[in-house]
């Protein structure tokens, strides 16, 4: 079918239950064939802090929620390390269906596509203006593509806020799963934290 954009899925009522059920419907792209279900955003509607990731891991897909894996957990650390209440956040990803490669019985992650972000991008731009959080985390690449533009380097402008609108700021940093990844974790964690510190200080 190839990727017709997530635009026709939206719901009339925009309010973020129903585009929580809209989007368990979404065909959008490809990437639906092959997931367990759509992984929506999750956490209060008027949060202060918005944290976006790549794409559901494996234990998102078979929950149905983002950010409970591994990389969650590492993640909820760094939250709570900066001061961040966790009930003020509200989380997501730029894809909201697990994209993998069957390697016997594992599911090994693959990294979404332009197509496949730019299809999922209308959910993203929902929940944003929905949610219009002062800070916005934005975790790896792929979240910086679909919120800051392909030119946007995280290695480059990590920890910087970026104005979203008046009052309101990005600030990107590494995903929690390459801190797994990192051949030194405590160097890997410590950057990612103080980038986090950095998004805690400024609302």
């Amino acid at each position: 079918m190839g990727n017709i954009g997530a635009e026709r899925f939206l719901p009339g009522e925009v309010s973020l239950p129903a585009l929580r059920e809209a989007a368990r419907h979404c065909e959008g792209c490809d990437l639906y064939r092959n997931a367990t279900q759509t992984v929506f955003g999750d956490g209060v509607p008027d949060a202060t802090f918005m944290l976006v990731g790549e794409q559901p891991g494996d234990q998102e897909d078979r929950r149905g929620t983002p950010f409970v894996g591994p990389a969650g957990h590492m993640l909820d650390k760094a939250l709570e390390e900066a001061g961040i209440d966790r009930e003020r956040v509200y989380v997501t990803n730029a894809v909201k269906h697990f994209k993998f490669e069957p390697r016997g019985k594992r599911r090994i992650h693959q990294k979404p596509n332009a197509a496949e972000i730019d299809a999922c991008r209308p959910w993203l731009e929902a929940e944003m203006r929905l949610v219009d959080p002062l800070v916005t985390v934005v975790l790896g690449a792929t979240a910086a593509r679909a919120l800051l533009g392909p030119s946007f380097r995280v290695t480059r402008h990590r920890g910087e806020p970026v104005p979203r609108r008046d009052g309101a700021y990005y600030v990107a940093t590494i995903h929690p799963s390459a801190i797994l990844r990192a051949p030194d974790r405590d160097a890997a964690y410590d950057g990612f934290l103080a980038d986090i510190r950095v998004a805690a200080a400024l609302p």
